[in-house]
């Protein structure tokens, strides 16, 4: 017990930390995860999928590896191990850099800058600024803002829940190779197939909570469980669908639609259509939003990890 209290609260220190500090501007973990998958995939890379899911296994499981075994190290200490797992929310979560930069373009476009929300918009996600007009970069950072609350923060936790320290590190690392090599160009169409199917699986818990956590946390929870119920499923990603849909009906706003990655176009199937359209103003409701799922995840992922495991001392 009083292990799984220490990891609850590791946790909140940590998502305190982020929220104070944000990213570190330099030595960033992630970053350095990164350089090193980047080197693996140097020597690896082949046009194969065979050759892509090794890629996945050696970073991945080297990430994972290496948590367990500092983990294992300071399991005796229970300082140690709130540091430990303080540190790594810390380095795994980004919720208070997303809302900065979602902040940084909805202040730009309200003063009238959309030259300056465009040069921003790429720290935020992958559309084509240039393609974009004031409506369209406003609904890309609220689209960005509900699937990031998914990726950069609730995910993070419930797979921390799971597996401590080592399930936090674990999911952040399947969640950068996806972004890395997950995308379908030319390039990794094969490669990265692995390691997006498997960014796939370990997004599918925390998606769910985030869709349920923003009908909670609405504005309008009538709305954002109408929105997740019918129009989830429309979007193509399994992940996505459920988050954007309930951002949607929570904010009352219209999701999806046309937009363009990296000079492909896409229309996808709006999310709640009865909706009004995005505008500058729902930046701020959705990081709001995205705030409150937050710290409602790490409320739901510690106390289900102090229950479950209560349960099993008592059978």
């Amino acid at each position: 017990m009083p292990a799984d209290r220490d990891f609850a609260y590791g946790a909140a220190a940590g998502l305190f930390g982020d929220l104070l500090l944000g990213d570190p501007r330099r030595g960033h973990p992630v970053a350095a995860f990164g350089r090193a998958a980047g080197a693996v995939e140097r020597v690896l890379w082949r046009d194969h999928r065979g050759w892509g899911a090794l890629h996945t296994a050696v970073c991945v499981g080297g990430a994972v590896g290496a948590a367990a075994l500092v983990s294992h190290a300071v399991r005796a200490s229970r300082r140690a191990s709130f540091a430990l797992t303080a540190a790594a929310t810390w380095a795994v979560v980004g919720g208070t850099s997303l809302g900065r930069e979602a902040r940084a373009i909805g202040g730009a476009l309200a003063a009238g800058d959309v030259d300056v929300a465009r040069e921003r918009l790429p720290h935020l996600c992958g559309r084509d600024p240039q393609a974009l007009d004031e409506d369209g970069i406003a609904r890309a950072v609220v689209e960005s803002v509900a699937e990031n609350t998914s990726d950069a923060v609730v995910g993070a936790l419930v797979w921390g829940a799971v597996g401590g320290v080592p399930g936090l590190v674990g999911f952040r690392a399947v969640n950068t190779l996806d972004a890395m090599v997950g995308h379908k160009s030319v390039k990794y169409r094969r490669y990265g197939w692995a390691s997006a199917r498997l960014d796939d699986v370990a997004g599918w818990p925390g998606a769910r909570l985030t869709a349920a956590l923003a009908v909670v946390a609405g504005g309008d929870r009538r709305g954002a469980a109408k929105a997740w119920r019918e129009d989830a499923d429309r979007h193509p990603s399994p992940n996505a669908g459920p988050v954007e849909a309930a951002f949607a009906g929570a904010l009352g706003v219209r999701l999806g639609g046309t937009l363009s990655y990296g000079g492909r176009v896409e229309h996808r199937p709006v999310l709640n259509p009865a909706g009004r359209k995005v505008g500058v103003d729902d930046i701020e409701r959705a990081v709001r939003l995205s705030r409150r799922v937050s710290w409602g995840a790490l409320a739901v992922c510690a106390a289900a990890r102090i229950l479950v495991r209560k349960k099993r001392c008592r059978s």
